[in-house]
């Protein structure tokens, strides 16, 4: 399923990479671009539509049980390894673009600002003949110096800092917990000694679906005032979200059947099909609103998408139902 998401990632990536040089759209909107292109709103979604699918009195998935728990299970991997693509890669992506507005300022105001009339070069003058003996114990220690600060700043780097926010750092520790025995028979069994704090997190968890929803709602509403989006590149990011994408993620699942990578477990491959028709991921405008650029078109393209989505994610969700089962 990781893999699954990273592919889905990649495709539309290079799907919105293909629209920003046909749309030819502004440097600081080639991230927007290509993160609505690529990152997907998986967690809500999956967690919403999943447990909502397994409940049905004639569910295609088997035993409501059975499916609600793995259906949680898929949600939660989903949303765990989506955040990491977004606070890493796809984080990246749009802080370079976003930079871009910096450097054509500054390349602006240093052409309209006046040169200096006088220019000293009599220090670079004097040091003409000037010959340093190299010194190997200092040479030593200066590589060492360089390498330790070299290590601490990337330690201390704003960038490293972004990629582990709390959901990325949650998400590790839930891989963590998952994975070691010891720590999920402590916390996550029925009979484990600490349950209560399994039980806790997964209280206030819960309330987090509604929560992301009303923010969801929040950003909608500021699409309705509109921006400066170009029709081509709304339509573009539109055609990528509701058919590229869906079509594309048949193929790679049906491949990936056909090579033995997948089970025959209908509700997994529903879920990894599912995956390429969810609308973009709010993290986006989370992002955006850090680095103080493209949240007007980001509340646009959003609006959008999650009023095609209404219908394309409800036409694409029978299809897949049908195509599995």
């Amino acid at each position: 399923m990781p893999v699954n998401i990273f592919i889905s990632c990649a495709i539309g990536s290079l799907l919105g990479y293909i629209l920003v040089k046909i749309t030819k759209t502004p440097p600081h909107l080639k991230g927007l671009v290509i993160a609505c292109s690529s990152a997907a709103n998986l967690g809500n979604m999956l967690m919403i539509i999943l447990p909502a699918l397994c409940e049905e009195t004639n569910s295609p998935f088997g035993d409501s049980s059975t499916c609600s728990a793995y259906g949680e299970a898929y949600a939660s991997l989903s949303l765990a390894a989506q955040a990491i693509y977004v606070w890493s890669i796809l984080y990246s992506i749009m802080r370079t673009s976003a930079n871009s507005i910096v450097k054509e300022t500054a390349e602006i105001f240093s052409e309209t600002s006046a040169e200096p009339l006088l220019v000293s070069h009599s220090s670079s003058e004097d040091n003409i003949y000037q010959v340093d003996l190299p010194d190997e114990g200092n040479q030593r220690m200066s590589t060492f110096g360089k390498m330790k600060q070299c290590f601490m700043t990337t330690i201390r780097s704003k960038s490293l800092k972004m990629i582990f926010t709390p959901a990325t750092i949650a998400a590790i520790v839930g891989f963590i917990v998952g994975i070691v025995s010891p720590f999920r028979k402590a916390l996550v069994d029925d009979s484990a000694p600490f349950h209560v704090i399994y039980s806790s997190i997964d209280l206030i968890g819960e309330a987090g679906i509604p929560s992301m929803t009303l923010v969801v709602g929040a950003n909608l509403l500021k699409g309705l005032k509109g921006s400066a989006v170009k029709t081509s590149l709304l339509l573009g990011i539109l055609i990528i979200r509701n058919i590229l994408l869906p079509v594309s993620g048949i193929a790679v699942v049906k491949a990936a059947m056909h090579f033995g990578l997948v089970g025959s477990y209908s509700l997994y491959q529903f879920t990894l099909l599912l995956q390429y028709a969810i609308p973009p991921a709010m993290n986006i405008g989370t992002i955006l609103q850090m680095i103080g650029t493209g949240e007007a078109e980001f509340s646009v393209v959003m609006l959008w998408n999650y009023v095609v989505a209404a219908f394309s994610l409800t036409l694409w969700t029978a299809f897949y139902m049908w195509l599995v089962t």
